[in-house]
């Protein structure tokens, strides 16, 4: 911990033939990593030194973050701490009932008033969960998103154009629903909504849909159909109108697979609002972690199961008793991956065929080359993190980042290198004809077929293209990848290992920023991990991956202090027909929908 007192430290040689002894004053090892997190500039060293913190309520004010005074003060029994710990149902209902005087109406009128409308905006919105005193560190961008519109309600604003980028992330179905129902009160007030969503419901609740395409990436870019939902599914060009039409569907799995015989099971789960209950899930399946928004699901993932593996697999701590009771059957998984939409990277170097370990072929391609040998280049020279063959204008990034007051730093092509990265003698260099810059300008697609002879290149670009991701260019800057994207990246990279038949993968929410035939290529990865032996645990809220997925452990039945509960576990067939389940009642539609297309020869 370190001390202000003298450090006596002896030193004696090997030999023995000498030895000395002197004093210094030693600050401790928890005092110099606090020095250097409060002085690093960098962001991944404070990151990593955040892993030996905790956050601890002040014992001052014992996480209220108010003077006893400020406590002291009560409405109808209860003081601004109490009322803040609680969700926004149970704080509506209380003011809503709250019994006062004629005076004491007449003064707070006004602002009970202002409250319950504030507190319903919510509600409707689906954040009835949450409670007030939420740090707005740990929201979901989703929720973060719906927070904002529910400002916008209450302003009561006409004639406003209002930009939405997926507000149904993170939303059960029965939440979407109330979603919509706001959304449209918006439109009814005289504003113009505009909403990036792939959710069906969504597409079909609109009252215009410009359809983008007809591919991603060069291969999209055009208006493909335009009009209400019934016109879009007119267009035969139309991918989204296919399946809005029931055209096309999601697969349907026949037979749900039985697993390996082996569970991994947590007993006693009793983080936030989890209600001291055991989960089991089978092993050599794909799981669903299904429920209403703030049901559990991320504590449930997040907080006991991941550490749980991590542990069982030699890479952390296992949680405290505060977490769970018991794990097991945790010994028969060897490895644990957690895929989220985080970036790959934090500086324009970053892109895809880095992070997938594609680059370094490349590389070595390219420092083979006759050309090459008689200049004495190796591997570094064509790297942009090595000195020696990059721009150092730019440092290799290929852009110059201007730093704006008050604003997000913009980013302008370099004026050296153009972009290119590299400098002229590097350039200098081709393979087939293309410098080091114009490989990394081919989409995956073409460097398919560019590196068909270099059998480690092809082996990454083909699982880069099982995954949906033929669009992306290999030196695509990873800043500029959806989260989507970024996700679909980092299930290359694992498709691109040697598979243990032992691996558990963590996925939250894989589908957010995924159009139907995204989704489509997504299922056939997923089942490609689970036929090798693998366990997939997802949460979900599509309809379709859930319909999808062997075994579904779906928590509710509410968000918040009315959930953390397990409502239904089982195949899809099983949940759909528990009628607690805000889950099973959509997932009864879905099932019964693809039943009917599939008898009528739908695509599927």
């Amino acid at each position: 911990y370190g001390s202000d007192e003298p450090l006596t430290v002896r030193y004696v040689n090997k030999a023995d033939t000498g030895r000395f002894e002197y004093e210094t004053r030693f600050p401790g090892i928890l005092k110099e990593l606090e020095r250097r997190y409060t002085e690093s500039s960098s962001p991944a060293i404070r990151e990593w030194l955040e892993e030996f913190m905790s956050r601890r309520p002040c014992p001052t004010c014992g996480g209220t973050r108010l003077r006893p005074e400020a406590r002291a003060v009560r409405v109808g029994g209860r003081s601004i701490v109490e009322l803040s710990a609680m969700p926004v149902d149970v704080v509506l209902e209380y003011f809503s009932g709250l019994e006062l005087s004629e005076n004491e109406r007449h003064i707070s009128g006004e602002v009970i008033r202002e409250l319950t409308d504030r507190l319903r905006f919510l509600r409707n919105v689906g954040l009835s969960y949450l409670t007030l005193d939420r740090a707005a560190a740990t929201l979901s961008g989703g929720e973060a998103q719906r927070i904002r519109l529910a400002t916008q309600i209450g302003s009561s604003l006409v004639g406003v154009l209002y930009v939405l980028d997926e507000p149904t992330i993170g939303l059960h179905q029965r939440d979407t629903e109330r979603l919509l129902s706001t959304l449209h009160t918006l439109r009814d007030l005289g504003n113009t909504l505009v909403v990036v969503e792939h959710d069906e419901q969504t597409l079909r609740s609109a009252d215009h849909i410009v359809d983008l395409g007809p591919g991603a990436g060069v291969q999209g870019g055009y208006v493909v159909a335009a009009g209400t939902p019934d016109a879009i599914t007119a267009v035969p060009e139309s991918k989204t109108g296919a399946y809005l039409a029931g055209k096309q569907q999601l697969p349907l799995r026949a037979e749900r697979r039985p697993g390996n015989g082996a569970w991994i099971t947590l007993r006693g789960c009793r983080k936030h609002n989890l209600c001291d209950i055991d989960v089991g899930l089978p092993l050599g399946t794909m799981c669903g972690i299904t429920g209403v928004s703030g049901s559990g699901k991320s504590t449930l993932v997040e907080t006991a199961l991941y550490p749980a593996l991590k542990a069982a697999v030699g890479h952390g701590r296992a949680p405290g008793a505060d977490v769970f009771d018991s794990a097991e059957g945790f010994e028969q998984v060897d490895k644990v991956i957690k895929i989220d939409q985080t970036p790959i990277g934090r500086t324009p170097r970053s892109n895809p065929a880095t992070y997938v370990g594609l680059y370094t072929a490349i590389r070595e391609v390219f420092a083979k080359l006759p050309e090459s040998r008689a200049r004495g280049y190796k591997p570094g020279r064509f790297s942009f993190n090595v000195k020696g063959g990059r721009c150092e204008n730019c440092g290799g990034a290929g852009t110059i980042r201007i730093e704006m007051h008050f604003l997000s730093d913009v980013y302008v092509p370099c004026d050296v290198c153009g972009g290119k990265r590299f400098n002229r003698e590097t350039l200098e260099v081709h393979y087939k004809g293309k410098s080091i810059s114009e490989v990394l300008d081919l989409t995956v697609d073409e460097a398919r077929d560019f590196f068909s002879a270099v059998p480690a290149a092809r082996r990454k670009i083909e699982t880069l293209a099982a995954v949906g991701l033929g669009y992306v260019t290999l030196g695509q800057n990873a800043l500029t990848l959806s989260g989507g994207e970024a996700q679909r990246v980092k299930l290359a990279n694992e498709l691109s290992k040697r598979a243990t038949g032992g691996t558990v993968y963590l996925l939250d929410e894989p589908t957010t920023g995924l159009h139907f035939e995204d989704v489509r290529t997504l299922l056939n990865v997923l089942d490609m991990l689970v036929d090798d032996g693998n366990t997939v645990v997802l949460i979900e809220h599509n309809m379709d991956v859930i319909a999808h997925c062997d075994y579904i452990v779906d928590l509710g039945p509410e968000g918040g202090g009315s959930g953390g509960r397990v409502v239904a576990t089982g195949r899809p067939e099983e949940v759909a027909e528990v009628s607690e389940s805000h889950t099973g009642r959509f997932l009864k539609e879905t099932l019964s929908r693809k039943r009917e297309k599939s008898w009528n020869g739908v695509a599927s």
